[in-house]
C-alpha cells in the first residue's frame, strides 16, 4: 500500500525526546562545540541565557523518533495484513527553521505530515513523498520545522 493511501495530510505524533544537559554537551562536543551548547555557566552570558541543544541535535532526534516510529508502524501494518510502504533514503530537505532554543530539561514532541506524493517519471516504481517535519516543546511551542522528501519503492 502506498504512503499517500495511508497517511496523506494526517499529522502523526512520532515520539518525544527529553534533552538532558549531559546529552546536549555530548552531542555538541562531537558536532557543534559552541559555548551555549557546551558549558551551562558560559551559556548564561550568551544570547540564549542558558545551556541549549544544538539545532542539529533537535533534527537528529526528529530522525531518531521517525525511525523508531516507522519500525513500530511497519510491524503494526503487517499484523493487520497490510503490506507497508517501502521507504528509502531522503534526497534532501529545505526550509529548516529553528524557532526557539531547546534548553536542558525540555521535552520535544515530534510530528510528521505527508503533504504530497508523486511518481517519478524517470524512475518507474519509485515515488517521491514530501513531508513536513516538526517539533514542539513541552509548552506546545514550535522549536523546529523543515520540509523533507523521502523515496518510496512501489
Amino acid at each position: 500500500m502506498k504512503m499517500s493511501e495511508l497517511y496523506h495530510e494526517k499529522k502523526l505524533e512520532i515520539g518525544t525526546h527529553r534533552f538532558e544537559a549531559a546529552d546536549i554537551v555530548h552531542f555538541a562536543s562531537r558536532f557543534d562545540p559552541q559555548p551555549f551548547h557546551m558549558d551551562a555557566e558560559a551559556a548564561k552570558d550568551t544570547l540564549f541565557g542558558g545551556l541549549c541543544a544544538s539545532g542539529w541535535h533537535t533534527c537528529a532526534m526528529w530522525m531518531r523518533s521517525f525511525v523508531d516510529y516507522w519500525t513500530v508502524e511497519t510491524e503494526r501494518l503487517k499484523a493487520e495484513g497490510i503490506v507497508p510502504p517501502q521507504l528509502g533514503p531522503s534526497p534532501g530537505f529545505r526550509d529548516l527553521a529553528w524557532f526557539r532554543p531547546v534548553f536542558a530539561g525540555d521535552s520535544v514532541t515530534y510530528f510528521v505530515t505527508l503533504t504530497a506524493s508523486r511518481e517519478l517519471a524517470s524512475r518507474p516504481g519509485r515515488i517521491l513523498n514530501t513531508i513536513v517535519c516538526e517539533g514542539a516543546n513541552q509548552d506546545g511551542l514550535p522549536v523546529v520545522r523543515f520540509e523533507s522528501t523521502v523515496l518510496e519503492f512501489a
